[in-house]
């Protein structure tokens, strides 16, 4: 069985974990060390399974934590050199990897794949075993090709629905920072989100509204622009709450 078990998404910072039978891989860690401990208790996930850390870019609230949960979990980092020599993580181990290049943990084949956002090489991940594929994709302005190709087959797909427009539009960020969040370097809105899984339809596929705006979104308002343009249930589009602490979510295929 895949899983992926949510511990936190949103603008406070991210962090993923996709595990197959004993063998697991964190994704992003931009949240404190303890606190992604307590999640990961929370979520009743093993801490020595966890055999690497990747990370799709080097922002904030993706890698805060990254090197001290590392070292903590003994384990290395991994993502292009690029993101890497952006990071400042101290001493870990790192193991650089390629966009596009394929690579092994455990019984898991992991793919990362080019995204559009303002960082140096940011990436979203496929991860494929047992015959299911799992997708994390957020932090991108536009749906890349790939992402896409990628949507249309994930069993479980981890997507960015960032914003509501009318609330960007009318909120209080500057108007350069609405420029750039709106923009193909920014992040996907709800509309956007919705039109990329209407296009890739795929009966069965498990859909994670992920990387919520508190300021320019709502989890009622996410869930409903979705639902609308895709024609899936409400109640089978999940999400974190944006802003509340000790949340996670798990989803398996």
């Amino acid at each position: 069985m895949l899983e992926v078990h949510v511990l936190a998404s949103g603008s406070d910072g991210n962090c993923t974990v996709i595990q197959c039978d004993d063998h697991a891989v964190m994704i992003d860690a931009g949240i404190s060390c303890r606190r992604i401990t307590s999640l990961m208790d929370t979520a009743g996930i093993d801490g020595s399974v966890i055999g690497a850390l990747l990370l799709t870019h080097e922002h904030t609230d993706h890698v805060s934590g990254a090197g001290a949960t590392a070292r903590k979990l003994g384990i290395p980092v991994m993502c292009n050199e690029c993101t890497f020599c952006q990071c400042g993580l101290g001493p870990v181990e790192y193991i650089p990897i390629r966009t596009l290049g394929s690579f092994d943990v455990g019984p898991m084949r992991i793919t990362p794949l080019p995204i559009s956002h303002n960082a140096v090489e940011p990436n979203a991940f496929v991860v494929e075993a047992d015959g299911r594929t799992a997708l994390l994709a957020t932090d991108t302005g536009k749906v890349t090709f790939q992402v896409e190709h990628a949507l249309s087959r994930a069993d479980i797909a981890v997507i960015e629905a960032n914003y509501d427009m009318n609330m960007l539009m009318e909120g209080p960020y500057p108007p350069s920072l609405k420029r750039l969040i709106g923009s193909e370097v920014g992040h996907l809105s709800n509309v956007e989100c919705g039109a990329a899984i209407k296009r890739t339809d795929h009966e069965g596929r498990q859909i994670f509204l992920a990387h919520m705006s508190k300021k320019n979104n709502t989890t009622d308002i996410a869930k409903d622009t979705v639902s609308e343009i895709t024609g899936i249930k409400r109640f089978r589009l999940d999400c974190l709450e944006p802003g509340v602490r000790n949340d996670t979510r798990t989803l398996r295929a």
